[in-house]
């Protein structure tokens, strides 16, 4: 099982890491964090780094799970009771109905800005489609590749800006400083939560073991890919949130809320900085949007092939066999073209209901879970949490609680 010596950890070896924060920051995360520096200028990054320091701390217990047990993370689940199969089969199929059409809107955005010859729809499916294939026909070595490459384009486009439009240096430095304007509680515990938090954080393991990573020989490598994959994500949502400080903060524009609000800075640098600032941008917001479609369609297809596994009796198949499922050909193909009704008709609105109760409740799940699972006797000894895991875990999981109610309270409401 667990062994001591472990292999040491290598620059050129990472990946798993990559994919998961890859995915897990899309289009909406730019938004919330632009919007942040909108609002609160650079008050708020200090919270930036915070929610940094939870994804760490939530990814590298689900990759030690999968590595010191050599069993999946919902192998887990299923050992705390068969009620976990109650919440996660209902999620998983109504959560990727709705996001799939919401990853697919994201991607057209930016291309049916810079190529106005489709309507928005059409670019749209074209990105599910394509997704769809890619994912289809090639596994993990050729998707991590590729997943590299998009991230790489978001990392250099937006580090790339927000170093063009020049930060205030004293201001970022007073933004480590732990403070809440009036107002800002709530926004800035859905930024410490939200950005990079989906259910793609528990497709890690699956990743981790797709990479070749079986026993826990591989801890100390995933642990060294986990905090460089999410500290470039840092770097990345830091330059986000100085971009809206510098253009937006200190001139009061303001964005639509929702991905649109990514065209609205566009709009704004091409205005400020001419059209090719402008296409540069959208690139990197495409690069963003379709990274968050590749990862979710081979990720999350990952988890709902074992899920269907699991409940056939077929448990801990390799990665490979799984990639070559029908169970997970079928949820690439549910996540692709039934939610096109969506892109061509309102959301309904019931089902949008469904999907916010219980997408808030997954983030509380799977941080409190894992606190379980790793404090149990299910884990070998030595690689059960200590005081720095179960902290983390813990305060993960208090946050995650707060968010779920908050959400929640908000969609009594709007009924």
């Amino acid at each position: 099982m667990a062994l001591t010596e472990q292999r040491k950890a290598s620059w050129k070896l990472i990946g798993p890491g990559i994919v998961v924060a890859a995915t897990g920051v899309g289009a909406g995360d730019m938004v919330a964090t632009l919007i942040a520096g909108e609002r609160f200028g650079y008050t708020l990054l200090w919270a930036t780094i915070v929610g940094c320091l939870v994804k760490i701390a939530l990814a590298e217990a689900t990759g030690r799970w999968h590595l010191a047990t050599e069993r999946t993370i919902f192998d887990g689940w299923s050992s705390l009771g068969r009620w976990t199969h109650f919440y996660f089969g209902p999620y998983i199929v109504v959560w990727g109905f709705l996001y799939g059409a919401t990853a697919m809107s994201a991607s057209a955005l930016p291309l049916a800005a810079l190529f106005p010859v489709l309507p928005l729809w059409a670019w749209a499916m074209l990105c599910g489609v394509a997704g769809l294939v890619f994912v289809w026909f090639n596994q993990y070595a050729v998707f991590e590749k590729a997943m590299t490459v998009l991230i790489g384009l978001m990392f250099v486009t937006v580090v790339g800006l927000a170093v063009f439009v020049t930060p205030d240096i004293v201001a970022t430095v007073k933004g480590l400083v732990p403070l809440l304007p009036q107002g800002s509680a709530v926004y800035t515990l859905g930024l410490i939560g939200g950005v990079g938090g989906t259910i793609t954080m528990a497709a890690y393991g699956y990743w981790v073991n797709a990479k070749g990573w079986r026993d826990a020989t591989w801890m100390r490598m995933m642990r060294w890919d986990n905090r460089v994959a999410y500290g470039m994500t840092g770097i990345f949502v830091i330059a986000m949130l100085i971009v809206g400080a510098e253009l937006l903060y200190a001139t009061n524009i303001a964005l639509s809320e929702g991905d649109r609000g990514l065209l609205d800075l566009a709009g704004v640098l091409e205005e400020r900085f001419g059209r090719v600032i402008s296409v540069v941008f959208l690139i990197g917001f495409f690069a963003a949007a379709f990274s968050s479609i590749l990862g979710v369609w081979h990720g999350v297809s990952l988890m709902f092939a074992d899920f269907v596994g699991h409940l056939r009796g077929r448990v801990n198949r390799p990665v490979e066999e799984r990639e070559r499922s029908w169970e997970f050909r079928g949820y690439l193909l549910w996540l692709t073209f039934p939610p096109m009704l969506l892109l061509l008709f309102d959301r309904p609105f019931q089902l949008v209901i469904i999907y916010g109760v219980l997408g808030a409740f997954f983030m509380p799940f799977l941080a409190l879970t894992l606190l379980w699972l790793l404090n149990s006797d299910r884990v070998p000894r030595e690689w059960r949490n200590g005081i720095v895991s179960n902290v983390g875990l813990a305060v993960a999981g208090l946050l995650f609680i707060v968010l779920c109610a908050h959400e929640i309270w908000g969609y009594v409401q709007g009924g």
